[in-house]
């Protein structure tokens, strides 16, 4: 049993983590800030929270735990209100021997452990969990539990027949609308669990909400067919999009700072058999600096993003599919580039970032303002630097690269599937292959695989097939995800970039004007050092950040 009597202050200055100076510095600083002792000592900066842990759970023989490494059942997390979980920063983690075992910030609260006594009618154990891991689960446990109540209120409205009309107020009653919190709960459970995209699609008797996790998807919960006209309408308002228009394809946004983050929320609806399907791709607009060291580049690669970077004009490409990362390597890449004696604009469809002292254009083709209208009128803005979001037809191809051979350096993105299908691409949007020679600096074909879970990988030694996979003639350490509570059963946890970077030397210029395809320019740039997507990735299974599953999913070798 834990005596309950000590307090915080004095087990730390027993303990000489503090001194009775510092103690009573926080004491008086308590009085004035209204917060909890702890919360005092770390915003003071007199200890850091881990000390405070590890501390206690010396001198008070309490456990601790990492809440993102065990598994929490969620009924058991919710058995008490948010409110009181949020109020004294603890969750419910597991009952043993009809004993309430709860993760706490302080487990010297009293006032929290008998409140949670009356809530439960059970004996409370407290074991030690960080403030961040506890709010974290909060959230992920209770936000379920939100989407059902908002959908169980929802079906009431319709079983009542209550008008379930939503307004563009946002009054407190609006917010509060069953089809508003339903809307809401759908959108945080996806940060939650750091989605990237949410696919709402809807079929004849349900509609199904999937989020995209480390570019795989998987269902998270399903609405009834009839209540979901309500949620798609507010998603509608809230991006700005036409309400009363069903039949066609609509686009729209909406900003909103959820925890204390900025996100970008991008609408894009499309009609189906039944009903319209939406999807939402999340963007954090408070994401950390963009740094060539985050992309994951080898000293080989850095070198080669060096000699592409130098050059003063002449194009520059990242391509490859929807979702693998070009439009971070791009303003990487614009960031570095970025020098007050540098004139640069972009224009792009979206703004994924917003850049300090960069002209960001945002495409409007309602009102004429397509890539190839707004890249003309750059070219009269007298730019030293253009970035292209995307070059998807023939005329903007043509501008950027003209541009790109009359003293201007372009950034741009491609859909191909590596670096030399780009030139021939471009080829067959109309350019000719003399100027594409001229003009192309440098390509970099980019993927993203999903790295292994640290907490539950294993390793093995690898079989034949896998063995003829990597192209290798002895047997290897390989490893595999196992899945955990880390990583939600899955086996991986994050995603690592894998490049392909192709810089034009003069043999290939010459072989480009000369009609050669992608084959002959692979086997040129293989030849001049370039490392394919294949090798690049059997060097991340080598080293154990991913599995040959994984591999064989994302690359392929070629013969």
């Amino acid at each position: 049993m834990i005596e309950t009597k000590k307090r915080l202050g004095d087990i730390l200055v027993s303990a000489g983590k503090i001194t009775q100076e510092q103690l009573e510095m926080a004491l008086k600083a308590q009085t004035q800030n209204k917060k909890r002792l702890g919360e005092t000592f770390l915003d003071l900066g007199i200890i850091s929270e881990n000390e405070i842990i590890d501390t206690l759970s010396k001198q008070l023989s309490i456990n601790k735990v990492d809440l993102e490494k065990i598994y929490i059942d969620p009924e058991i997390a919710r058995c008490i209100p948010k409110n009181a979980a949020l109020k004294h920063l603890l969750l419910p983690i597991f009952i043993r021997d009809n004993i309430l075992v709860v993760a706490m910030t302080d487990p010297l609260n009293v006032n929290a452990i008998d409140d949670l006594t009356f809530i439960t009618k059970k004996k409370i154990e407290p074991v030690l969990a960080s403030k961040r891991s506890i709010e974290k689960a909060i959230d992920l446990y209770y936000n379920r539990q939100i989407t059902d109540k908002a959908i169980e209120d929802l079906k009431k409205e319709f079983d009542d027949g209550t008008d379930h009309k939503l307004d563009t107020e946002q009054s407190d009653d609006i917010q509060n609308a069953p089809a508003v919190r339903l809307t809401n709960s759908i959108i945080s459970n996806a940060i939650a669990v750091r989605a990237s995209d949410i696919h709402i699609e809807p079929f004849e008797s349900y509609v199904v909400v999937r989020y995209r996790v480390d570019g795989v998807l998987s269902e998270n919960t399903r609405i009834p067919q009839y209540l979901y006209t309500s949620v798609s309408t507010r998603i509608k308002i809230m991006a700005g999009m036409n309400i009363a228009e069903k039949r066609v394809p609509q686009d729209g946004r909406v900003e909103m700072v959820i925890e204390n983050k900025s996100y970008d929320f991008r609408v894009s609806s499309l009609p189906t058999i039944y009903g319209e399907k939406i999807v939402i791709r999340i963007l954090d607009k408070s994401g950390s600096v963009l740094t060539r060291e985050k992309l994951g580049l080898t000293p080989h690669e850095n070198k080669l993003m060096d000699q592409i970077l130098r050059r003063p004009h002449g194009i520059i490409l990242l391509t490859g599919p929807t979702g693998s990362g070009k439009t971070t390597t791009l303003y990487t890449m614009l960031a570095e580039v970025n020098q007050p004696d540098k004139n640069i604009v972009t224009i792009e469809d979206p703004v994924e970032y917003k850049m300090e002292g960069v002209n960001q254009v945002l495409v409007n083709t309602k009102s004429g303002l397509t890539f190839a209208a707004g890249l003309r009128s750059i070219l009269r803005q007298d730019p030293d630097i253009i970035m292209i979001g995307e070059i998807r037809d023939s005329e903007t191809a043509d501008i950027a690269i003209r541009a790109a051979i009359t003293g201007h350096l372009v950034l741009s993105t491609l859909h191909t599937n590596d670096a030399p299908g780009a030139i021939t691409r471009l080829v067959d949007m109309g350019v000719q292959p003399y100027l594409v020679a001229d003009a192309i600096i440098g390509i970099i074909a980019q993927r993203l695989i999903r790295r292994l879970c640290n907490d539950c990988k294993t390793s093995y030694i690898s079989d034949l097939g896998e063995q003829k996979i990597l192209q290798i003639d002895e047997p290897a350490k390989l490893y595999e995800g196992i899945g955990c509570p880390t990583c939600n059963g899955t086996g991986y946890k994050g995603r690592a970039p894998i490049h392909e970077i192709m810089l034009l030397e003069n043999d290939h210029r010459l072989l480009i004007e000369e009609g050669g395809n992608s084959e002959d320019l692979r086997s040129l740039a293989t030849l001049r050092g370039m490392m394919n997507l294949y090798e690049s990735c059997k060097i991340l299974v080598l080293e154990g950040v991913t599995s040959v599953a994984e591999m064989v999913k994302v690359v392929y070798a070629r013969d």
